[in-house]
């Protein structure tokens, strides 16, 4: 382990100079605390492949209130973690939460959130927030087809449209060099998303932390389909800065919005493409980590079984004195490769979308608390842990909600789950802080994936 020599770790501010106690002005910036190891190694069969080494312990400072990393956020879509309270997320210890700007764009609209004060004031959240930028839609409603394909399926693409959409499923969005017209999913209304409107909506939302407006592809397309759509990520980006520049300037100024000091700073991070190819993946990173960006989100298809290798060669490349966002892990051994490859922050629906249909994590993996084995069970979802639910309910009364379809039991089953996995990576970083890093992922792995069914023991 590694820590950084100079006092209180590496700071940078938003405009990339060295940051200090006396620059009042600065609201974003982000300070590296400690350093894993450089020759970490994997010591876990569990794990996603063993790529370059970037883990790293770090705060993120935002307008409403620091994010100690490596740290899980919360995904809460339409500004709300469903079936959950704000107050119960910051209870269970989640530090920021990260809302769907096209989702708040199509309802309630992005008007409406600024007018309530912001993302944060509309939803009663009081710490920072992410909004990614409607990207993942582009792909999503255009295809149909899931982010993350099997190399079985990625292997057997010979033939594959560009232009295909998944069986089933009708075409909703329609990509251009300018940016994205798309059909609502919720009237069937026609839009049009161009970086430009991207930057306002997510202005408007007011997120401390906001993702430019990017295509993601699938690991399906062919080679020349993903070098077109990187070049367009690419001019879609810069146009993104430019937009982001000019809003910053018109609503931080005073009075705006009747504030004396105008909206805080919103940082704007750049995201890399590149699905499976290394060279386009590090061409991204080399392209985008020399604009003017407060951080990077790590997004596109990859194929589970190469994360890693994959982050690793996005980190080599970046701005190392920026955070780094990954988009859309939550798995386990997903969250321990990432980190070590250096992914400061990383999103998830899968610990609240699992929970509602009865799946809960534990130490010794994942079972459905709605089988057989519940129904005159006392003990609580797992021994020991100190989530609200476990701490208050037992296994057969979440069992009895769950058959009688009451909606509590979406409620408790959440909190569990987001507790798991948000303390889950708090444990990383304080492993990577003493120096335990590989010891604590070959345990905590080991236990999960090879302890048997978990929902069976006592």
């Amino acid at each position: 382990m590694h820590t950084d020599s100079a006092p209180g770790g590496d700071s940078t501010a938003r405009d990339g100079t060295s940051a200090s106690p006396d620059r009042a002005e600065v609201s974003f910036g982000f300070t590296i605390e400690s350093r894993l190891d450089p020759g970490s190694r994997t010591r876990s069969p569990y794990s996603l492949g063993q790529g370059s080494v970037h883990g790293r312990t770090g705060v993120i400072r935002t307008p409403h209130g620091d994010i100690q990393t490596p740290a899980f956020i919360p995904v809460g879509t339409k500004a709300t973690v469903k079936a959950v309270r704000p107050e119960e997320m910051r209870e269970l210890g989640a530090q920021a939460l990260l809302a769907n700007a096209y989702h708040l764009y199509l309802q309630p609209g992005a008007d409406l959130v600024d007018e309530a004060g912001g993302l944060a004031a509309f939803m009663n959240w009081h710490g920072p927030t992410f909004t990614d930028s409607g990207g993942f839609q582009v792909m999503s409603l255009g295809s149909g087809f899931k982010k993350v394909i099997s190399m079985e399926a990625a292997a057997d693409k010979a033939g594959f449209d560009d232009d295909a959409t998944a069986a089933g499923k009708e075409r909703l969005s329609f990509v251009d060099d300018d940016g994205v017209n798309f059909k609502s999913h919720l009237d069937g209304s026609l839009h049009r998303f161009t970086p430009e409107i991207s930057m306002r909506v997510q202005h408007q939302l007011g997120a401390d932390i906001m993702f430019a407006f990017d295509e993601l592809t699938t690991l399906m397309n062919s080679r020349a389909y993903q070098e077109e759509s990187l070049e367009r990520t690419r001019l879609w980006a810069i146009r993104c800065i430019e937009e982001h520049k000019k809003l910053t300037a018109e609503r931080s100024a005073p009075g705006f919005a009747g504030l004396p000091g105008g909206k805080p700073y919103q940082a704007l991070f750049g995201v890399i493409q590149g699905a499976q190819y290394e060279d386009l993946r590090r061409k991204a990173c080399r392209d985008l980590g020399a604009m003017d960006f407060d951080g990077y989100g790590i997004g596109g298809a990859l194929e589970k079984e190469s994360l890693g290798t994959i982050v690793g060669w996005c980190n080599d490349e970046l701005p190392e004195d920026r955070p780094r966002h990954l988009l859309g892990i939550s798995e386990p051994n997903d969250m321990f490769t990432a980190v070590r490859a250096g992914a400061d922050t990383f999103d998830c629906v899968q610990p609240s979308r699992v929970a509602r249909n009865g799946a809960v994590y534990t130490a010794y993996g994942r079972y459905n608390v709605n089988n057989a084995a519940s129904e005159r069970n006392w003990d609580p979802i797992e021994p020991g842990c100190e989530c609200y639910t476990c701490q208050n309910y037992s296994r057969a009364y979440l069992r009895h909600l769950f058959k009688a379809k009451e909606m509590l039991f979406s409620t408790l089953c959440t909190i569990h789950n987001e507790h798991y996995t948000v303390r889950l990576v708090e444990k990383m970083r304080e492993a990577i802080a003493d120096g335990t890093f590989d010891e604590y992922e070959e345990e905590t792995l080991g236990r999960f994936y090879g302890s048997g069914p978990a929902g069976q023991r006592g």
